[in-house]
């Protein structure tokens, strides 16, 4: 199939199971469309099993591999999927739980990788499969970060105290890209134990892949980590910061809503493109650069028309997009190989991941109750609404092959698939056991 079929694919099926999900289940779309595409996958195979002759789940699996999920969305999707999102965030709101929102995109990475190794690690020694604390380590910097993509449209259907919704927000869009640092770091410790798998970096992560390549079987130490850490998410914010006031520059000077639509694509996929090419945090540059020009740049350098322009476009843009991208995860269970050995691990890694979620969400809140107040059932609602997407999907995908990539793939998958509908379905319920007003109502549109 050529690209053009396969893209043709994705989108007929987006729309049909969108459309079915729409006038039956009335589910929100992208959990929708996840389930659709999970009952889908769950057909091809029985088909295979029913009619192997067919053939048909190997010649869906060849699709699929075509497209390359981990380096469709790392080297591509997520870009535009996270500037959309960072553009309609309200910085101000942002500002006023920037301790909070930083703690958990940082300290809470970090614990919750931990919580999760530690966890794998002894579960691995009792029953099935053993691995090395070092993978997984690198299992807890992938599970660990919320998906900003799921996150932000499971707010969009609840409403959510203004505060705690930017700190759900906030954090989801910078934890990212913290922990594809985190995930590098692991990853390059990994590798450099075992050189030999420096050849099956994935294609995916150019994070992971920039890091591995750039250390071979070198001893991996703090400086480099330091290093790393600076150079990747330092470096991703400055980019994003100048490449934001270069575009904030060239559309205050003109009222040209078209030209305007297009200097902030452009942004995007110029700063991007760039930041892979320097091996900084791509992720991070486009956050930093749509809350740029969603707050300041729609207050100074747009007219009002060129704002409705702009934000619907990216709106419109955003809404795709998801659409493909939750599609894609529900059809990936072909490509995973399931097997009995690894599927203790897999139900073990649910639990284990809201655990180290509570842990990670519980000690910056509780930090910071010194000095500033928070809504009742904030850690608990912010335990729940981490969930995990794409992003670690295709973070697991990009692992290079060895003996421990089918449990962590497996483990992913399972996290993922429980985050999105299990989570997902039952958040805005959660929501409504706590005193905020009008919880759990729809929220209403955001004033442009």
């Amino acid at each position: 199939m050529t690209f053009f079929e396969i893209s043709a694919l994705l989108l007929t099926l987006s729309a049909l199971f969108g459309f079915l999900n729409h006038i039956t289940w009335k589910l929100p779309h992208t959990i929708g469309l996840v389930i659709m595409a999970l009952l889908a996958s769950a057909v091809i195979v029985l088909a295979d099993v029913l009619w192997p002759g067919l053939g048909i789940s190997r010649a869906v699996s060849a699709a699929l591999r075509k497209v390359d999920f981990a380096n469709a969305l790392m080297n591509g999707m997520l870009a535009l999927l996270l500037f959309a999102g960072a553009v309609h965030v309200n910085f101000a709101e942002l500002a006023e739980r920037k301790w909070a929102i930083g703690l958990m995109a940082t300290l809470g990475v970090l614990v919750s990788t931990f919580v999760t190794a530690i966890g794998v690690y002894y579960f691995g020694r009792w029953f099935c499969p053993r691995m090395p604390f070092v993978w997984a380590l690198v299992f807890g910097a992938l599970i660990s970060p919320t998906d900003p993509v799921a996150v932000l449209g499971l707010i969009k259907t609840i409403r959510i105290p203004r505060l705690l919704r930017a700190k759900i927000a906030g954090e989801s869009l910078f934890n990212d890209g913290v922990g594809v640092v985190v995930f590098t770091v692991m990853l390059a410790i990994a590798m450099s134990a075992d050189p030999g798998l420096m050849d099956g970096a994935g294609q995916a992560a150019h994070h992971a892949g920039a890091a591995a390549g750039g250390h071979g079987g070198e001893h991996v130490g703090v400086l480099m980590i330091l290093k790393l850490f600076a150079g990747e998410a330092l470096g991703g914010a400055v980019l994003g910061l100048l490449a934001g006031l270069l575009a904030y520059a060239m559309m205050k000077r003109i009222d040209e809503h078209n030209i305007e639509v297009l200097i902030t694509l452009a942004l995007v996929f110029g700063a991007y493109a760039l930041a892979m090419r320097l091996h900084i945090s791509g992720p991070i540059a486009m956050v930093v650069a749509g809350l740029l020009i969603g707050n300041h740049g729609a207050r100074f350098a747009m007219s009002r028309n060129t704002r409705r322009h702009v934000f619907e476009f990216w709106t419109l843009l955003d809404e795709i997009l998801n659409s493909v991208l939750f599609l894609l995860i529900g059809l990936e269970v072909l490509g995973i190989t399931w097997n009995t050995v690894n599927l203790p691990l897999a139900f073990f890694a649910i639990p284990l991941v809201l655990f180290a979620r509570l842990v990670s969400v519980a000690i910056p809140i509780n930090l910071l109750r010194v000095r500033d107040k928070f809504e009742e059932g904030t850690i608990a609602v912010l335990t729940w609404g981490g969930l995990r997407g794409g992003i670690s999907v295709a973070l697991a995908l990009s692992l290079p092959g060895n003996a421990y990539k089918p449990a962590i793939l497996m483990a992913t998958y399972a996290v993922v698939v429980f985050s999105i509908i299990v989570q997902g379905l039952t958040m805005k319920r959660l929501v409504m056991r706590y005193s905020f007003h009008g919880a759990g109502k729809e929220p209403e549109e955001d004033e442009e």
